[in-house]
């Protein structure tokens, strides 16, 4: 008979706040499969528990991910967890689960901490529907890609962003969705310097641009206003991309400010723009 998968979630700062449950499905667990087993190693050492561990991270989870299965299918049960957090979120786990979920596999999710929520609820913004973004893209291009398939979101969003990438982030953030829109940046949740700052995107560009950040963020962006229905036709959108293009401006460049401007669908603003 096979064994059981158990996402352990993990303290994301205070160690007080791993549950009893956790403990107890650490120290039954064959085995451990770790993020860093380093960092693993001194949790597993503040709770008395002496276990096997095996490395399991995004370069090596396709090797490492085998094994495990392996292992799981003679029977044996495996807590995976990661550095911070519940496994599997924005975390090489969830091709763990994915596998395990195709062999036939029972996973079981333990609750605990959790960056994403914790940051979503104290953030101060709406909280009834949200998308986790997850961390974006070092790549200037990628990230602004990213953040442009956002622009009508309505949705709260939440990311996850390290500090010597935050001000590129907000300063994309603020020339993609305007300076007046509102954030709260969540930084060391649940350590002891826990900070909220809960401000515009153009204020947190001025304040990050005189004081350099410090510790890992949470993100949590407001989401659009709903948009008004657009009395703009396809001809207008036509017309608007070629005054647009006139100026100087890139096809693209144009499609997205004219899809912006008219309130139009980006691609039905493309449609126009390439229609003879």
């Amino acid at each position: 008979m096979a064994g059981t998968l158990y996402l352990v979630p993990t303290p994301i700062g205070n160690l007080g706040d791993i549950s009893q449950r956790c403990r107890d499905t650490l120290e039954r667990a064959d085995f451990i499969a770790a993020e860093d087993t380093r960092v693993t190693l001194k949790l597993l050492n503040h709770l008395g528990i002496k276990k096997s561990l095996v490395s399991y991270y995004e370069h090596n989870k396709a090797q490492k991910g085998n094994i495990i299965l392996e292992r799981l299918q003679a029977g044996e049960t495996c807590a995976l967890v990661s550095d911070a957090g519940s496994p599997a979120i924005s975390d090489p786990g969830e091709d763990l689960v994915r596998q395990c979920a195709e062999a036939g596999i029972t996973v079981a999710a333990i609750p605990g901490p959790c960056a994403v929520i914790t940051g979503l609820s104290i953030s101060g913004l709406p909280t009834g529907r949200f998308c986790f973004e997850g961390f974006l893209s070092t790549a200037k291009k990628s990230r602004r890609e990213h953040l442009e398939s956002l622009l009508r979101e309505e949705r709260t969003m939440v990311f996850y962003e390290a500090p010597h990438k935050l001000l590129a982030t907000l300063q994309d953030m603020a020339a993609m969705f305007g300076a007046e829109r509102k954030i709260s940046l969540c930084r060391e949740l649940t350590k002891l310097h826990e900070e909220v700052v809960r401000t515009t995107l153009g204020e947190a560009v001025e304040k990050y641009s005189a004081q350099p950040p410090k510790g890992e963020f949470v993100l949590v962006l407001a989401g659009a206003e709903p948009a008004p229905e657009s009395a703009a036709t396809p001809q207008d959108a036509k017309a608007r991309v070629a005054q647009l293009i006139d100026s100087g401006m890139s096809r693209k460049d144009a499609i997205r400010q004219a899809a912006q401007e008219l309130g139009l669908p980006k691609n039905l603003v493309y449609e126009a723009a390439i229609s003879e």
